[in-house]
């Protein structure tokens, strides 16, 4: 038996092919980009929680001049996705920052910034328990597989020497036993500088912000990425 093949040599037969291919070739490109964007919306958004006291809670600062939103603004620049959870509250010593981090957590941040322990030391707090509220809320993140970076404080030399070395060697000794990233002093380069501070001589100013973001942002985007 044979079999009658047809071939159609008119204009619409090849204005139909064309036509036909062109079709394919749009279907293909847009499944191809609807893969694309899915992949990309798939990935999830990282949530950094900065939890603290009044030095990254922006106290005497407009919002646009806090912590949070500039270092937000430095990790957009270097194209890191990040949603920040701000989490800190001017007068927070470590045993606040302890009764409240369940609260936090509800949060369920990726990676989190510890910045507490100013207070304790301006109050006169006992290192050891300044020691032991940090290591709780270590240990809490910890089990709840939260990166973190520690920022560590510095004890002001008027407490005394024997004071300053017992405080100042908590944040270097737990960053150790915990194996987590470490921000020996969150004021480096902004403390005891009059341009950098606001008038109390304590808090940063815009531009001390401004120096501490610039500082801190490398070891943040480790942390993030």
């Amino acid at each position: 038996m044979k079999f009658l093949t047809i071939t159609d040599t008119s204009r619409s037969g090849h204005r139909s092919r064309r036509l036909f291919t062109l079709i394919i070739y749009l279907t293909a490109f847009i499944f191809a980009s609807l893969q694309t964007i899915l992949a990309v919306t798939a990935q999830p958004v990282k949530k950094l929680m900065i939890f603290g006291d009044s030095l990254t809670a922006g106290y005497g600062l407009k919002k646009k001049e806090s912590f949070s939103e500039k270092l937000a603004i430095a990790l957009k620049g270097k194209g890191l996705n990040i949603r920040i959870l701000l989490s800190s509250i001017s007068g927070d010593t470590t045993a606040g920052g302890r009764s409240r981090l369940d609260w936090a957590l509800a949060e369920k941040p990726d990676a989190f910034i510890l910045e507490l322990g100013a207070n304790d030391s301006l109050r006169g707090v006992d290192p050891s328990v300044t020691r032991n509220n940090l290591e709780i809320i270590l240990k809490k993140l910890k089990k709840n597989d939260v990166k973190i970076l520690m920022a560590g404080m510095l004890a002001p030399p008027n407490l005394g020497k024997e004071y300053s070395i017992e405080f100042n060697s908590i944040y270097s000794s737990l960053a150790k036993k915990y194996n987590i990233l470490l921000y020996p002093f969150f004021l480096e380069g902004v403390a005891a500088v009059p341009k950098l501070n606001q008038k109390d001589g304590i808090h940063p100013n815009s531009a001390g912000v401004d120096e501490i973001v610039r500082r801190i942002l490398p070891i943040v985007m480790k942390l993030v990425e």
